[in-house]
Order: structure tokens, then C-alpha cells, then sequence
């Protein structure tokens, strides 16, 4: 699945008229990165949720010609992560599935990183995450988000503490990550929340680049790193 619903109020004015996964970077939008990504490891089906300007995603939706299939779920209100995913259960089905923000972007290191979600899976847990180092992105990435351990099994970050590791918006995971939660509009944070509690999730650290796209600046960036090997005018952020 790839959520494209959210309102992206930190992009504006670039999301004024247009979704934020519409948005071009490196010659293509950002939500054709993701399906381009999901049909490189296999998949054939993705559901695609859409609220702002949903009518502009249906539109380039069905002007891919490539796969994978997509099928549009419209919502009427906004369901937030956890909602979204809910929602479109009955086209993903009773098989782990993968989880793409609409807005992330990356470079592959040596394995694809949705082959090494996939790699990390075991029937114990319910999701498995992508995660950046946060010294590895350029801009606003506040304390972090989790910490690891050497098994792979993250932690929040606990109040005042400074963790090394960003969710990339990228994940693999159950559907019965789902069950119990509400009908309505909900975070995926919930549902992590019980996982965590029941030592049923884990991560992967990301081992290439992955673009931070939250302000129109971001963005900027982002289109220099693309355009590095060919203007050698951008630095990776850790060099």
C-alpha cells in the first residue's frame, strides 16, 4: 500500500493545488518512486488511499502504464496511517504487505531495502520497519525516533533522550497489526505501540540514501542529491 491522502501542510504552497506525493523529484513523482520500487520486488497490487486532491492521484494513477496495478481507495474523511491501512484490508488480504508513505523516497544500498524488510520477516512479529540514521539526513529530524538493539527490536525514545534512528516511512507488515483497532481515523503509532509492548516488532537500518521530504527546501535538496553524479555539485550529507 502507498497512504497518498494526507494534506502535506508543511510543503505549502508546492501542495496548494496538487497532492504531495504528486510532487516531482529526480523527473518523476514521488508516488511513482514508490510503485516503481514495489513492482522492482514483486509486487503486483497496490492499494493507494487519496483524500486532497484525490481527483489529480486517480488521474496519474490511471495514466501509469506499467505495473503494478493500483486501485484507488477515495476516503471521505481523513484516516490518518493506521486508518488508511485499516481501510483498504480487504485488498491487501491475509498476507504481510508492504507500507509506503507517499512522500518516501530512497536509494537502494547493495540489497534492495523492501528485499531486506523481507528478509527480517519472522511469523513472531507483526511489523518490521525501516529506519535511518538521523546524522544521515539533512534537515529537521527533532530527537529521533527509536533506538535498536543488535536483534533488530527498537524502543522508543523515552523523554529528554536523543535516539540515532528515524522511521524512513517504509514497512512490512501483518495484517493482524490491525485487529482491535478503531473503525475511524487512527496512527500507525497505536498500533506500533501494542507491538512494541508484546516484543512483536523489529527494524532495519536503511544502508543507502533515503531523502527527508517535509518543507519545499527539503525538496530542494533532495533534487541536488539526485542531480550529484551528474552536476558534482551536492555532497552526501555524511561526508
Amino acid at each position: 500500500m502507498v497512504l497518498a491522502a494526507g494534506l502535506a501542510t508543511r510543503m505549502r504552497p508546492l501542495t496548494d493545488h496538487t497532492a504531495k506525493p504528486l510532487l516531482m523529484l529526480g523527473g518523476q513523482t514521488l508516488l511513482d518512486h514508490a510503485l516503481d520500487r514495489l513492482a522492482e520486488a514483486g509486487v503486483e497490487t497496490v492499494a493507494v488511499n487519496a483524500f486532497w486532491q484525490a481527483d489529480k492521484v486517480a488521474a496519474h494513477l490511471a495514466s501509469r502504464t506499467k505495473p503494478p496495478t493500483t486501485v484507488l481507495h477515495r476516503e471521505t474523511t481523513l484516516l490518518d496511517t493506521g486508518g488508511g491501512v485499516k481501510n483498504a484490508l480487504d485488498i491487501l488480504g491475509p498476507d504481510p504487505f508492504y507500507v509506503i508513505n507517499g512522500d518516501a523516497v530512497w536509494l537502494d544500498g547493495p540489497t534492495p531495502a523492501l528485499t531486506r524488510l523481507a528478509r527480517a520477516w519472522s511469523d513472531d512479529v507483526d511489523a518490521v520497519l525501516l529506519l535511518h540514521r538521523t546524522c544521515q539526513i539533512m534537515g529537521d529530524v527533532g530527537r529521533g525516533d527509536f533506538a535498536l538493539d543488535p536483534l533488530g527490536i527498537p524502543r522508543r525514545r523515552r523523554e529528554r533522550e536523543i535516539v540515532p534512528y528515524l522511521f524512513a516511512g517504509v514497512q512490512l507488515m501483518h495484517p493482524r497489526l490491525m485487529d482491535g483497532m478503531p473503525d475511524d481515523a487512527f496512527s500507525t503509532n497505536r498500533a506500533w505501540n501494542r507491538a512494541l509492548d508484546a516484543g512483536r516488532l523489529r527494524a532495519v537500518v536503511h544502508d543507502g540514501h533515503w531523502f527527508h521530504l517535509s518543507t519545499p527546501s527539503d525538496l530542494k535538496d533532495a533534487e541536488e542529491v539526485m542531480l550529484a553524479p551528474v552536476t558534482g555539485d551536492a555532497k552526501w550529507p555524511w561526508r
